[in-house]
């Protein structure tokens, strides 16, 4: 009876969320007692609001809102920066107008003559410049604008816009404000202590909430993939087109060779034709139109296709001008006062957005992509800042100390006389200097550099976990530097391209996209599969060894899939191994299962061959200086070990024993380790578990733990130095378990498969137009859930807020209200 009290609480909201699959609809929204006739009406309000509305054509499902509420700590957080959003983007526009309209430059720089007079001016101050002498007054301004009618033409589109913005606004905070009662009444977590919940921690409780309350009606029992299912749906489809070199980003330029574009305007505009605009394959956010599963139709499906990437390259081509100016204004404001106080900003790095494709998981979410990129930003820049140009050294020495020259008599002789900062273009020629001497300092190498590059690689390998076969022997190479630089791109190189964004885009999506459209039509028609409660998925995305495993990647013997359904670079092997380390009580399915007993057996047979743990643990100190890794933890003390340890016995240098030790692989290392973390677990036939203590609600589930007397002896130096938490650290040494299997599987990759490929790309590019031409028949649905694969063949930017743009970008409204249709 209580428990049907508790059930009664909930009510579900007809059409809450049209891109949930039939019967899902609905979304369980608390009800507060007293409050159900409010509430209803509330419901109605809102049920119609959001159909009315632009709503965000990122919103993928309900659990997207779900995790993307968690990952912006809150309602009240999510809601201050929506609405300081809308004032920047008026501000902008206003102070840009203003700046334009309302400024007399003459009186500003001087150039015209102001005379104040007056009883109590100060003959001294009659010609001084002030700064209301040079702005209008707001008659004159008035009259400026109504004079331009570009101007005036640019006010209103971007009152439109605004507007737009503005009504996403309102249907973004009634959205939100129902999953803060979904956080605070279902899943008994309050705003206050959202930030202390991980986002495992969360997704417990949903899987614990589904057991009890079967919020997913076609499902007794709700998975982790499930959950990663639909938040990442489109992602996935990304991220496999990418592996597969389906997507045209790789583009070759005259005088510049083959480089590599892809901006946050472009990805928008492949989302926008393949996923949520009008025309799009996808009839509603979870299912594939039922035409594009028939291979009768690819042809007109690839005409049809064609067309909407051409009206849609002809949308941006007529749209350039504004989205420029809107492009260049957001840049100076955003970048200017930072470039002015720290020039050498321009020359830092970042993840390139084409990067972080690459190296994504299948099933990666974006806080998890985040932290695995950021423990490789600092290997990574010391692996790129290790190349210098002897020449370029010369030169920006020779630079500097003009430069500095210069500047040091300019300070000298401000210091003497503060009125030298009044004479002309001081302030200026004080700048100018100052910014030659960041960028030159920038060429001087660093002269406490260790330049060991492989080894350097090798570290940045651990975090990122994918890496072309080319790369090994050859990271002292400039090619090997130039095709890391397109992952790793300067911050300078960043803006340009986005600043170059609207006038490229438009080009690609004419000349280039609209020739794959076919290769686009079979691709998803071949690789999309139907799951019961979930919808339809990137076949990709189940990270199926059987059906999309690559022989190369120690799954010889165990897949069935061609050399087109294979995934590239082993992304479904090591997105099977990262997906099940970070979700230890997910029971995989049975080819899976398989795929990972092999990979344990494997490592137990190399480790025997490998060294012991307590000489890596000895080597950690030299190993940690060798790769210029001051401030490292204890897991990636122990990473670091095992990276140099071949190196330091190839050498012959005397082991923790004193006594010479054989030469030994990377792999042996890793897998030696490895054997280590697990060898105080219980065998389980065809599961690898993860070694993090989970603090979620289901404390009586068994959290394996480190109990290898290498992880033991530096978790306990690490707790007395740094006062870090038991579940903290074995957090991190889960985080170096996975950097281990990444660097055990490419050495066992390498070993067995030499490269064959010389530089030039990433990863292969298998044509997929001759493929498609086959009949395909319709996916069938079995009674478990997935679908069988037919063993046919394929045929405003802001950089690091990707995922926040899935939420609140908007969809077409007529597409809008055709899946509403279709959903119900």
């Amino acid at each position: 009876m209580a428990d049907f009290e508790t059930y009664q609480e909930y009510q579900r909201l007809e059409d809450y969320e049209e891109d949930s699959p039939p019967g899902e609809e609905d979304l369980l929204i608390h009800v507060p007692e007293g409050l159900r006739g409010f509430f209803a009406f509330h419901v109605f309000i809102i049920d119609h609001l959001i159909q009315a509305c632009f709503l965000s054509a990122y919103s993928l499902t309900k659990f997207a809102y779900i995790y993307h509420f968690h990952q912006k700590n809150g309602f009240a957080c999510m809601m201050l920066s929506e609405f300081f959003e809308l004032v920047q983007f008026l501000f902008v526009v206003t102070f840009t107008t203003f700046l334009f309209n309302c400024v007399e430059y003459d009186v500003l720089f001087a150039n015209r003559a102001v005379n104040h007079t007056g009883p109590g001016v100060n003959p001294l101050d009659r010609t001084k410049v002030t700064l209301p002498d040079a702005i209008l007054s707001p008659e004159q301004c008035t009259e400026r604008i109504q004079g331009n009618s570009w101007i005036i033409f640019l006010l209103i589109m971007a009152a439109i816009f605004w507007i737009y913005r503005l009504g996403k606004v309102i249907c973004n905070v009634l959205s939100y404000w129902e999953i803060r009662q979904f956080y605070i009444k279902a899943l008994k977590i309050s705003m206050d202590e959202l930030c202390n919940f991980s986002w495992q921690e969360v997704q417990a409780r949903l899987i614990r909430l589904q057991r009890e309350q079967q919020m997913c009606i076609h499902k007794k029992e709700l998975t982790e993939l499930d959950i990663y299912h639909r938040i990442l749906r489109f992602k996935n489809y990304t991220v496999a087109m990418i592996n597969k070199s389906l997507l045209p980003v790789h583009l070759r330029v005259p005088f510049l060779g083959d480089v590599v574009f892809l901006t946050q305007g472009l990805k928008y505009n492949f989302e926008l034709i393949l996923f949520w605009g009008p025309g799009s394959p996808f009839q509603n956010k979870w299912s594939l139109h039922p035409k594009y599963k028939r291979a009768s139709e690819r042809l007109e499906l690839a005409r049809q296709l064609s067309r909407t990437i051409l009206l849609a390259g002809m949308a941006n081509l007529l749209l350039c001008p504004l989205v420029l100016v809107w492009q260049a204004l957001y840049a100076f404001f955003s970048y200017a006062e930072a470039i002015k106080r720290e020039p050498g900003s321009l020359g830092t790095r970042c993840w390139s957005l084409y990067g972080r494709l690459y190296l994504r998981h299948f099933n990666e979410l974006d806080h998890e992509l985040r932290e695995r990129l950021g423990r490789a930003y600092r290997p990574a820049a010391k692996y790129m800042n290790s190349f210098n140009s002897p020449l370029l050294a010369v030169l920006a020495r020779s630079a500097a100390f003009f430069a500095g020259s210069l500047l040091a008599v300019l300070v000298a002789l401000t210091v003497y006389d503060e009125d030298v900062l009044a004479v002309q273009h001081v302030l200026t020629a004080g700048t100018a200097l100052g910014v030659i001497i960041t960028i030159a300092r920038s060429f001087i190498p660093d002269e406490h550099m260790v330049w060991c590059p492989e080894q350097l690689l090798q570290c940045v390998l651990a975090h990122i976990h994918y890496m072309p076969d080319h790369w090994k022997g050859n990271a002292n190479k400039s090619e090997t530097r130039d095709e890391m630089a397109q992952l790793f791109q300067y911050k300078a190189v960043f803006i340009l391209e986005e600043l170059l964004s609207p006038i490229i885009t438009p080009f690609i999506l004419i000349f280039i996209l609209r020739n794959k459209s076919l290769e686009i039509i079979d691709f998803l028609r071949n690789f999309t599969v139907e799951v019961v409660g979930v919808g339809d998925i990137c076949s990709f995305a189940q990270m199926d060894i059987r059906r999309h495993g690559n022989p190369q990647w120690m799954s010889e013997g165990q897949t069935e899939a061609s050399v087109y359904q294979q995934a590239e670079n082993g992304k479904t092997e090591l997105s099977l191994v990262h997906f099940t380390l970070k979700n230890p009580r997910w029971q995989p399915p049975q080819d899976s299962s398989l795929f990972i007993s092999h990979m344990r057996e494997k490592v137990q047979q190399d480790a025997q061959a490998g060294p012991n743990p307590q000489l890596l643990l000895s080597e950690a100190p030299l190993c940690t200086s060798l790769l210029s890794n001051d401030s490292a933890t204890a897991p990636d003390t122990l990473l670091a070990s095992v990276l140099a340890h071949p190196v330091l016995t190839a050498s012959g240098l005397p082991g923790w024993n004193r006594r010479f030790v054989p030469q030994s692989s990377t792999a042996s290392a890793a897998a030696s380790v490895l054997a280590s973390l697990s060898s105080s677990q219980q065998p389980q036939a065809g599961r690898l578990r993860s070694h993090i203590l989970q603090p979620s609600v289901h404390q009586h589930h068994e959290s394996p733990m480190y109990h290898s007397s290498a992880a033991d002896s530096m978790c306990a130096s690490e707790s007395k130095m740094y006062g870090q938490s038991s579940s903290a650290l074995l957090s991190e040494f889960a985080t170096a378990e996975m950097s281990l299997h990444a660097i055990y599987m490419h050495e066992v990759h390498q070993q067995k498969f030499p490269c064959q490929r010389g530089p030039g790309q990433l990863h292969p590019h298998v044509s997929l137009r001759d493929f498609g031409t086959s009949a395909v028949p319709a996916p069938q649905m079995h009674p478990a859930g997935l679908t069988a694969l037919s063993p046919l063949r394929l045929g405003g930017w802001v950089e690091e807020e990707e995922e926040e743009e899935e939420i609140n970008s908007s969809s077409d409204p007529h597409h809008t209200s055709h899946t509403s249709r279709a959903s119900s």
